[in-house]
């Protein structure tokens, strides 16, 4: 048995979808069973409500073999740690409880770099995977760097204003990683019965790119000009505590991205194994212009 958390969202449902059809049985954790299109329903077993919940993973985790681990979003959240290593001590609990052999989550890069105590929420992402690994699991940390889909929240700018912001230079060069890839990994470890321990699984996309490069790339692929403007990281802050955000959080987002500026993201090397496939220039193609062309119909 897989258990899956998190399958309605960006991550989980690319796996959910990646483990139909492998034959293994699946059990997914989801707030609103019927958010699940109901044709996966029909091949899955759903427990529902919150993988924060020591009942409810009491109830996924008996039985289970291995578990895709995801914390999802709390904006509202009074800490970082409140968010990843307290939303997630119920589940490390259960891990040992029901002998759940493998784990695979999703974090950050940053390990062991200067900035790894002082990084918002990849220091969060950190503690938790320190948690998951105190346990008897085997865990799989899948480190990543910022997602190519997180350029999806600024569609509307790209469309209307021409403008792609962030308070990261702009000649600054990072990786960055399509959540397919993400998800492909997770799949295929999930699957695969032969590792043990405890590591961590760098995905860092097949080239390092700044948003100077993304906004030319994303010029290209749109044929309109775009052009990266940045931000201060006072404005950042400002701008998530205004869509709702806990000032705790928001302060984790800029700490996060003020040590992204720094260099976290670009202490591991770039090896073969860690490149992942989808490039930013293909993702811009086939997720970002759709998106944008929906955006653009429903305006009209």
């Amino acid at each position: 048995m897989i258990v899956i958390t998190t399958p309605t969202g960006l991550i989980g449902h690319q796996v959910l979808d990646n483990l139909l059809e492998s034959g293994e049985p699946l059990r997914v954790i989801a707030r609103d069973a019927a958010a699940l299109p109901a044709a996966v329903r029909e091949h899955i077993e759903v427990v529902e409500g919150s993988h924060g919940d020591p009942s409810i993973v009491d109830r996924a985790f008996a039985g289970a073999a291995a578990v895709f681990w995801l914390t999802p979003p709390d904006p509202r959240a009074p800490s970082v740690e409140a968010a990843y290593a307290d939303f997630t001590q119920p589940a490390a609990e259960a891990f040992a409880r029901h002998g759940v052999e493998r784990v695979v989550g999703v974090s950050a890069l940053g390990r062991g770099t200067r900035w790894a105590d002082h990084a918002g929420h990849i220091t969060a992402s950190l503690a938790m995977d320190d948690l998951i690994a105190s346990t008897v699991v085997a865990y799989r940390a899948l480190t990543n760097p910022s997602f190519m889909d997180n350029i999806v929240r600024q569609a509307e700018s790209i469309r209307n204003q021409g403008l792609l912001f962030s308070p990261i230079d702009g000649d600054r060069k990072l990786p960055t990683v399509a959540t397919r890839d993400i998800a492909a990994t997770a799949a295929r470890l999930l699957l695969d019965t032969g590792w043990s321990g405890v590591d961590e699984v760098p995905l860092l996309g097949p080239e390092d790119l700044s948003f100077d490069d993304m906004a030319e790339i994303i010029s290209d692929e749109l044929g309109t000009r775009v052009r990266f403007q940045q931000t201060t990281f006072e404005a950042y802050k400002d701008r998530f505590v205004g869509f709702g955000m806990s000032e705790a959080m928001a302060q984790g987002m800029t700490d996060m991205a003020a040590a992204k500026n720094e260099g976290i993201d670009n202490a591991v090397p770039r090896t073969p194994e860690n490149s992942t496939p989808t490039s930013f220039r293909q993702w811009c193609e086939e997720v970002l212009e759709p998106a944008i062309t929906d955006q653009t119909r429903a305006a009209s």
